[in-house]
């Protein structure tokens, strides 16, 4: 049985400004997802996944496209990260 080093983690979320539980391991490949792994809480990841949906959806990308990672990873980090949302231009809400 492997040990539970994870179990309980907590990071000071960067995006909701508190200690929360941590994510199991990094959510994304290279430094990107070893830095969300650190600083992001597996609440804020969630919110993220949910943008990041509709993101895929307005501007219709499909996930495995290397231009869909790299516009994902940019947003990513924006909303993670920055003061901004991450949200396209052109969506409005209930569209």
């Amino acid at each position: 049985m492997a040990p539970a080093e994870t179990a309980g983690r907590t990071v000071f979320c960067a995006k909701l400004k508190q200690e929360l539980p941590g994510l199991d391991a990094p959510p994304w490949p290279g430094a990107l997802g070893q830095r969300v792994y650190e600083h992001i809480s597996r609440e804020a990841w969630e919110l993220w996944e949910e943008r990041m949906k509709m993101i895929l959806n307005e501007y219709r990308l499909l996930p495995f496209q290397k231009e869909a990672q790299q516009l994902i990873a940019t947003q990513m980090e924006e909303f993670l990260f920055g003061e901004g949302d991450a949200t396209p231009p052109e969506y409005t809400p209930g569209h």
